[in-house]
């Protein structure tokens, strides 16, 4: 059952964006018309003079965990959900706002989070992310995966899906998207999937055959 939407906008950064779906924001937050977000801790308040005031303060520039992708002005960060339970939990909360099916907002101590940011000289700003359980009995190589609306549409979607092979290949494991996947990401994965296949046919010298 899709629970009723309180928040319609947030503002993030240089964005104001319209919420999608309902998201579980604690006490008095989860009825606010607005949110206000800083893009680098992800702490929510709900009054811009709040919201201000705290940009003055914040010492963050970037996500916390631990850098393990560069090139040009992109940048992967590693976070631990054990490490840094807020940041993640408030992560998860952002991503809630754009996925309709998502469940997981505050258990965030099983997973590894793979934050997906844009570089310049204010500081790393978050583009999307992906999530992945440590232990997946499954064999899951991601968990939840999402790009923000003002970053949709420009490859940073198929990037975080290669990325998440290119991490399974590096543990020597064969990893596939948890289930179900939202239509944003079943559009994603098939977009995905596609590319890769036109890519090996493309490269592939001898007889094709089909049976």
């Amino acid at each position: 059952i899709t629970k009723v939407k309180y928040v319609d906008k947030i503002h993030i950064g240089h964005f104001e964006i319209d919420a999608w779906y309902f998201s579980p924001f604690p006490e008095d937050y989860g009825k606010q018309p607005k949110l206000w977000i800083c893009e680098y801790c992800l702490k929510y308040m709900k009054y811009e003079r709040t919201y201000r005031m705290h940009l003055g303060q914040c010492q963050w520039r970037q996500p916390p965990g631990r850098e393990i992708y560069r090139k040009s002005n992109i940048s992967v960060y590693e976070v631990d959900g054990k490490d840094h339970k807020i940041y993640c939990q408030n992560l998860c909360l952002l991503a809630k706002l754009f996925l309709d099916h998502k469940t997981l907002y505050f258990d965030v101590e099983p997973f590894v989070f793979y934050l997906l940011t844009e570089v310049d000289r204010q500081g790393a700003h978050i583009v999307g992310y992906f999530s992945k359980e440590k232990e997946s009995p499954d064999g899951n190589n991601v968990a939840c995966i999402l790009t923000l609306p003002p970053y949709q549409r420009r490859g940073y979607g198929k990037f975080l899906i290669a990325f998440s092979y290119e991490l399974s290949k590096l543990e020597s494991t064969v990893g596939s998207p948890e289930k179900p996947l939202s239509d944003l990401g079943k559009l994603s994965y098939r977009s995905y999937w596609s590319w890769v296949l036109l890519e090996i046919l493309r490269d592939f010298r001898g007889t094709l055959s089909i049976k």
